[in-house]
Order: C-alpha cells, then sequence, then structure tokens
C-alpha cells in the first residue's frame, strides 16, 4: 500500500510540475497586462466587431477580458458594465457561449501546446468558432424573437474588485489567489489519478471507452484517448492536458491524435463548473450546453476531415 502511495504520489508531482511551469508564468504576464490596462485596451478595440455579431458593444469588453482572464474576470466585467447596459436573454446566451469556447486562451493553449497541438491552431479554433456560433445564436433569435426578456445582473455588481488594491497593491492578492490555484490544482491531479487508476482496474475506463467509440469516430478521435478526453471534457483543459501530456508520452500517439484530442477538449472542457458558472448568469442551457457540444462535434468532424486529406501527422 505504502508503494501504491508512493508511486501515486510522484506521478501526480510529475504532472503538476508540467502544467505548474506553464500556468505561473503565464498567470504573472496575463496579471501585469491587466493592471497596465492592456486588457481594457484590447477589450475596446474589439467591441465594434460585436455590432457585426448582433450584440451590444459592451459584449466585446466582456469577452476580451473573458479571453484573457478567465470566466470570473469576465463576469466581474459584466457586472461592472451591467449599470448602464442591458442584455436579453439570447445576447447573453450568445455571449455565453463564447466565454465557455474562449476563455483563458494564455495559459489553456499554452497547456495545449505543450500537449502536442499548436497553441496558435487551437486558439484560432476556439475564437473563430466562438464568434461562428455567437453570431448566429444572437441572430436566429433575434429573428425568431425568442429569449427577448431583459437579464438582471445587478446581483453582480457586489464582485467587483478587479482593481481596486491598485498596480502594488494587487500583487498580493494576486500571489494568494494564485497559491491556492496552485494547490488546488495539485490536489485534483492527485485525486484524477487515484480515480483513474482504481477506474482502470475495475474495468470502468474500458466501458467508458466503449460507450465514447461512436461519438469518437464521428470527430475522428482515437478510442486511445477516450479516458483522458473525458476528464477534460468534464473537469477542465489543465486536467485533461495534464493526463494528455502523460499519456502521449507512454503511447506515441501521433500528430493527428494530439491535435484532435486537444482541439476537442479547447472547444469542450469544464461542461459541469463552466456551464453552471454561465447558466447562473442567465444563460439558456440549450445554447450554452447542448448547442455548444454539437458545434464541437461538427468543427470536429470538419477538421478530422480536413487533416485526414492533408494526411497530417499519421506518421507520428
Amino acid at each position: 500500500m505504502k508503494n501504491y502511495v508512493v508511486q501515486i504520489g510522484q506521478r501526480s508531482w510529475r504532472m503538476f510540475l508540467t502544467v505548474a511551469k506553464i500556468m505561473l508564468p503565464v498567470l504573472f504576464i496575463v496579471h501585469f497586462a491587466d493592471q497596465i490596462g492592456l486588457v481594457t485596451w484590447l477589450a475596446h478595440t474589439i467591441a465594434p466587431i460585436m455590432a457585426m455579431l448582433s450584440l451590444p458593444p459592451e459584449a466585446g469588453i466582456v469577452w476580451v477580458t473573458t479571453i484573457l482572464t478567465n470566466i470570473y474576470g469576465g463576469m466581474a466585467t459584466l457586472g461592472a458594465l451591467s449599470e448602464n447596459t442591458t442584455f436579453t436573454t439570447a445576447q447573453l446566451s450568445a455571449l455565453g457561449a463564447m466565454m465557455l469556447f474562449a476563455h483563458n486562451l494564455p495559459m489553456e493553449q499554452s497547456i495545449a501546446q505543450r500537449a502536442g497541438a499548436s497553441a496558435v491552431v487551437t486558439g484560432l479554433l476556439r475564437i473563430g468558432v466562438a464568434m461562428i456560433y455567437g453570431g448566429f445564436v444572437a441572430w436566429i433569435l433575434s429573428k425568431l424573437n425568442l429569449l427577448g426578456s431583459p437579464v438582471d445582473l445587478s446581483w453582480l455588481r457586489g464582485e467587483i474588485t478587479q482593481h481596486q488594491y491598485g498596480f502594488w497593491g494587487s500583487w498580493w492578492p494576486w500571489l494568494q489567489t494564485t497559491t491556492r490555484t496552485l494547490i488546488m490544482t495539485a490536489l485534483i491531479i492527485f485525486c484524477l489519478v487515484v480515480i483513474l487508476d482504481v477506474l482502470g482496474k475495475i474495468g470502468f475506463t474500458n466501458l467508458v471507452t466503449k460507450l465514447m467509440t461512436p461519438i469518437l469516430r464521428l470527430s475522428g478521435l482515437d478510442e486511445r484517448v477516450a479516458p483522458v478526453t473525458t476528464v477534460g471534457v468534464l473537469l477542465g483543459l489543465s486536467y485533461g492536458g495534464a493526463l494528455i501530456i502523460e499519456q502521449a508520452q507512454k503511447n506515441n500517439f501521433d500528430a493527428k491524435t494530439r491535435l484532435l484530442a486537444l482541439s476537442w477538449l479547447s472547444l469542450s472542457h469544464s461542461l459541469i463548473e463552466d456551464t453552471l458558472l454561465v447558466a447562473a448568469l442567465g444563460a439558456n442551457i440549450w445554447v450554452i450546453l447542448v448547442g455548444r457540444i454539437i458545434i464541437t462535434l461538427i468543427a470536429m468532424a470538419i477538421m478530422e476531415l480536413i487533416l485526414r486529406r492533408m494526411n497530417y501527422g499519421v506518421s507520428g
């Protein structure tokens, strides 16, 4: 038993160090950029594009903040703008879907890069799919006159603490938050390693693989990555990416398998926590969950077809 715990602990620690070496520098850079106003500048720059997607300009500010920070940062920005801006349920659902498709790109796509997929390709995929899907949802719901009731976001205003400390004063809260994030990441990775090991021993992993095989075939994914892809889809790209990094080294996945698995995770991950967060804002669950999964399947099927015709990465 002692040897088993030591073995699991060593494996978990190696995976955590791999992810932490990526997370820490990116978190530092993003916070610094936020404090000097770069995030706000980029957000206002993209605001006019939102009008082309049938969304208010303020949606661009929220989305860019989400892209560079995370969904919590987007929620805080949304709360800050809610006093002077009204979103309908349709608009918030479209924006929420965009936030779910593309958030925390600097850190998450750095992990995707380390796991064997281009950060640029997967990042552009997330942004492109987010804009296409968000624009379509906003347009079709507007044309059909659906979900047009305004959403009350006043409860968010009490959560705004983004810049209250000033430049120098913000670093201590940032250090505390980052430390908690790293500790939680380490604990979750350890728990995942134990759970996956147990599930593998009792045969549950093989059952999941069999159940997921039809869906994987639709999107061109290798069934060998089913268990670790499932972890990322349910919990998050950071954890799924860490597992894929490890499994890719063990199983020598070819470039196509890694790219498709990480593209899947980039588009649809943390389906439980993140979806609940956006739903709490008032977004429609069919738009942000069911539609997101369907669009992911379509995007992955198209991507697999393109890669197959290119004969991409089949030799490893």
